[in-house]
């Protein structure tokens, strides 16, 4: 078992008998457990370290978001720069006072150093069969990089 060709890839994914999946978490003061993201999905913007999760949650507090995915954009100052793409509900028109509200809720429950600078707003999001949506796919886009492997890309 382990990863084709990759021996040093497996042994990083295996610590003391026990398999670390990418995932983080964090615990509060009362034991609960809250998931941050992937590892490898973390925005890292003027020292924070940023979860898409918990952006996208702030995201679709605002009752006319209906789907919510971030990436980093590069900064030269930042590092890196949080940007939103969302999808509206049913009888919400994409425009700039909406824009504005829908950063606004995102820098009330985040603050202004977490929530987004920019949203764009989508017809729809590029998803798995499954539904998961692809950010690496939103950001390659953004940035003009390779696509990778779309063959889980959902037929639209």
């Amino acid at each position: 078992r382990g990863y084709l060709n990759e021996e040093e890839r497996y042994n990083k994914c295996f610590a003391g008998g026990w398999y670390l999946s990418g995932d983080l978490a964090s615990k509060d003061e009362d034991g609960y457990f809250w998931f941050i993201g992937r590892a490898d999905d973390l925005i890292k913007s003027a020292g924070h370290l940023i979860g898409p999760f918990e952006v996208e949650s702030a995201l679709i507090a605002h009752p006319a978001v209906a789907e919510a995915a971030v990436i980093g954009l590069p900064d030269e100052t930042a590092g890196e720069v949080v940007k939103a793409y969302v999808t509206l509900n049913p009888g919400f028109e994409a425009d700039e006072t909406l824009r504005k509200a829908v950063i606004a809720t995102a820098r009330k429950k985040l603050g202004p150093a977490v929530a987004p600078r920019q949203v764009e707003f989508r017809k729809s999001l590029p998803k798995t069969r499954s539904g998961k949506i692809m950010r690496r796919l939103l950001k390659a886009r953004e940035l003009g990089l390779p696509e990778g492997d779309t063959s889980t890309l959902e037929n639209t």
